[in-house]
């Protein structure tokens, strides 16, 4: 059989084997960038980026110096599988650099949603015990949010981030 534009069997002809291959190229592109999307930044913009973008890498390296400095370690701890409209505790445990509970710190939790900034909320978590902070939250939508833990202790602070997705 001869492979030309004359041939009857659509799968043999080059042009429907190359706009079969252009498809196939624009879906691959199209999940690589969906799937980025999902795992990287939610490129939501700041309220006073213009300040915080200001000598961006001067701030970040002192952010890192100060982070090194500090010793903290910490963990946050949240549910396995978080359910929409059920409430359900978030805890931040923090130690300093000798392994001690820090204890008398004030920590804010943001949560936002990528998707939609309308739906974004902050709330304070209180010392359960030494070093052992805790909210109950509740999502009011499914799907991915970022929480943004502040910690924040005499002078000191400390952000850490978790992207969770919230469950029907």
């Amino acid at each position: 059989m001869k492979i030309s534009q004359d041939n009857k069997q659509a799968l043999r002809n080059p042009w429907v084997l190359g706009w079969l291959l252009l498809l196939v190229l624009v879906l691959t592109v199209n999940v690589i960038f969906i799937v980025t999307a999902f795992y990287t930044s939610p490129g939501l913009v700041e309220r006073d980026y213009y300040e915080k973008g200001r000598d961006h890498e001067e701030n970040v390296r002192k952010k890192l110096a100060a982070r090194s400095a500090l010793g903290w370690e910490m963990h946050l701890d949240v549910p396995e599988k978080a359910q929409l409209g059920v409430v359900a505790p978030y805890r931040l445990t923090v130690v300093d650099r000798v392994g001690q509970p820090l204890k008398g710190a004030v920590v804010t939790l943001q949560a936002y949603r990528p998707a939609d900034a309308a739906a974004d909320f902050d709330l304070s978590m209180s010392e359960t015990m030494a070093g052992q902070y805790q909210a109950e939250i509740r999502f009011p939508l499914k799907g991915i949010w970022d929480l943004k833990v502040r910690i924040a202790h005499k002078e000191d602070s400390y952000d850490i981030e978790q992207r969770i997705i919230v469950h029907e």
